[in-house]
């Protein structure tokens, strides 16, 4: 996949059988023990290492997780269980390759924290890897265990035949250059089924427009959506507030049948009308992520294809939540994600988008570069204001978004 040059991730909604349901299960469970199995073996490994005195049983027993850790034949042989429902051996691979992958981000970022053991829930996924045959030497679309069969169905090792839907349809009609490369099949808490799907080509995935030659700086608030330096607005749609009433109320609902299961001594996952509720919750969640994240898409879509210079203010998500009387409106408007669109899709049709510091963006006039201070420093609820030195009015949002593309120039 490092061979090529462009890069497409592909979402598609699959409809597995009842017997499909049942393999798509198994594997979920083989992937969530095999990732919880090393975290198990690392967890006795630090505690036995600790151990200052040479004990040769301690040593033998060292030896052994660490020969166990390094080879998958050792899963399958204490766990009979994985070979009787058939988990593959690809699935429970990729589980252990991601628990690596989990330690390094560690080891590089140190802010994802260590990796911990994944609890059972109601969503889950795994992975498998695409394989092609040793004569194929164009790899594509058709050609491997993991292909597409026609518009409405695709070929899922393990699996089977899966009858799908989504905005893969497109690529179908150009596929002789297109590899597939590693699959996730996943579950989400509501019941559908999802296959994402990682792509790889040597020609771009869409067409790239002529260069119109404007930049354009955006400031992100709370109180708009976006403020472009162009005086441009978009307005905040504020979908989990303008459904908060709805969801509190199915909520509530919800934990009083939860409190009913557990007085009557029953789990929860055999009390149908707490599992009915449940679905009704998620649906509710599902529905506002949907609709915020479609909002997203065409916002930033928009902004790169009719621009050649996209500039934003550099947000640190994690740090504004801190602050509690904003963190719902801040987690409600999506700025990260917002911000990781605009950078994936720059590329994508071959646009720049940079991240500049706010630092004094807001208090600063773009007019005569003078910066309010002291006494004169602007709060959160002026709105509008005159700079003293040159006596230019401004907008605070409108002249936050000069500054921001000032500074990237």
């Amino acid at each position: 996949m490092n061979e090529y040059q462009y890069f497409y991730g592909v979402k598609v909604r699959c409809y597995p059988s009842d017997k499909q349901k049942r393999i798509i299960e198994h594997n979920l469970n083989g992937s969530r023990f095999a990732y919880n199995e090393m975290v198990a073996i690392d967890r006795e490994l630090y505690k036995l290492r600790k151990c200052k005195l040479y004990i040769k049983q301690v040593q033998d027993r060292i030896d052994y997780l660490t020969e166990r850790k390094e080879s998958t034949k050792y899963l399958f042989g204490l766990r009979s269980w994985l070979n009787k429902f058939n988990v593959g051996t690809d699935v429970t691979s990729m589980a252990i390759r991601n628990y690596k992958a989990a330690w390094n981000l560690f080891t590089k970022v140190h802010t994802t924290g260590i990796p911990k053991f994944h609890k059972k829930q109601h969503s889950g996924s795994f992975q498998l890897p695409n394989r092609y045959p040793s004569k194929v030497t164009t790899p594509s679309l058709l050609n491997g265990n993991i292909r597409f069969l026609d518009n409405k169905h695709i070929n899922i090792s393990l699996i089977g035949r899966i009858r799908v839907s989504g905005s893969h349809k497109r690529l179908m009609v150009n596929h002789s250059d297109i590899r597939i490369g590693t699959v996730t099949v996943f579950k989400d808490a509501i019941g559908n089924y999802y296959i994402s799907l990682q792509l790889a080509s040597d020609s771009p995935f869409v067409q790239t427009r002529k260069s119109t030659g404007d930049s354009i700086g955006i400031d992100l608030n709370t109180e708009n959506f976006l403020t472009t330096s162009n005086g441009d607005v978009v307005e905040n749609p504020r979908y989990y507030r303008k459904n908060k009433k709805r969801l509190a109320k199915q909520q509530r609902i919800l934990s009083r049948r939860q409190l009913r299961a557990k007085k009557e001594h029953r789990r929860l996952l055999n009390s149908k009308n707490y599992q009915k509720q449940r679905v009704i919750v998620a649906k509710l969640h599902d529905e506002v992520c949907n609709r915020r994240t479609n909002f997203l898409h065409e916002t930033s879509t928009t902004l790169i294809k009719n621009h050649d210079l996209v500039v934003a203010e550099e947000l640190r998500s994690k740090n504004l939540l801190k602050n509690h009387a904003l963190a719902m409106s801040i987690s409600d408007v999506g700025w990260r994600t917002f911000l990781q669109m605009l950078e994936y899709k720059a590329v994508m049709y071959d646009k720049v988008f940079i991240a500049v510091d706010p630092k004094y963006t807001t208090q600063t006039c773009s007019n005569c570069g003078d910066v309010m201070k002291g006494e004169e420093r602007l709060t959160l609820s002026d709105r509008t204001w005159t700079c003293p030195n040159c006596n230019q009015y401004h907008i605070r949002d409108h002249n936050a978004a000069k500054n921001i593309l000032a500074k990237a120039m």
